[in-house]
């Protein structure tokens, strides 16, 4: 009860100034142009979804808080129908910053490529970049080194130029309670007490996924 409480605080104190502070309008929209950028060169789809605080339903569930927010990011890599590409190379990038959380979910078509070490990397490098406050050299970093797979796999043929298979805005997405489930939007919930929180480690893990929603 006393870990359900303080779950329950630790989602519900975070503000919308320290949000804008860690990702402001000017990272959206750099990302979001990173994003589209690399999709001309290859094939597959990569989507940022990035949250301050998990809705009300996950924070009801029982069991470790490292299982309910691998239950959230693959929730949302349906959602956001990342799992939707012919060659089943979707991968979403999920950050959870109350928990300080990251989750990469890789569809199977890349993941066979790619070794679990390879993605543990990628995740270290996203976690010391944040632990330092830094999150737009984190996402950066994150962003090219999974472009860089996917135009190794899965390059650009000449005469099939990537469309865009997934619906929406390519790039990030940061949830607003407002809002629930809407992408993209901007999100306008955010880390209470900045620093101090960002002074913290990010702990993360990387698996890969079946093809379709689970």
């Amino acid at each position: 009860m006393i870990e359900t409480i303080k779950r329950l605080w630790r989602h519900r104190w975070l503000g919308e100034r320290d949000t804008r502070r860690i990702i402001d309008p000017r990272l959206v929209q750099q990302l979001t142009e990173r994003v589209r950028t690399s999709e001309q060169r290859h094939s597959g789809e990569i989507r940022l979804y990035i949250e301050a605080a998990l809705p009300n339903s996950y924070l009801r569930r029982k069991g470790p808080m490292a299982a309910i927010i691998r239950q959230r990011a693959l929730s949302m890599f349906s959602k956001l129908r990342v799992w939707d590409t012919e060659d089943n190379n979707g991968v979403l990038i999920y950050l959870l910053l109350a928990e300080h959380a990251i989750e990469v979910v890789a569809d199977r078509g890349l993941n066979h490529h790619v070794s679990a070490q390879q993605w543990q990397t990628m995740v270290q490098g996203m976690s010391s970049a944040f632990a330092d406050g830094d999150f737009e050299t984190g996402l950066t970093q994150a962003l090219d080194q999974v472009s860089a797979l996917l135009v190794q796999h899965f390059p650009t043929q000449m005469d099939q130029p990537n469309e865009n298979q997934l619906p929406g805005c390519p790039g990030p997405a940061l949830r607003d309670r407002a809002h629930q489930e809407k992408t993209p939007t901007v999100s306008r919930r955010g880390l209470g007490g900045g620093r101090e929180v960002l002074a913290t480690s990010f702990d993360g893990t990387c698996a890969g996924l079946q093809s379709g929603p689970p």
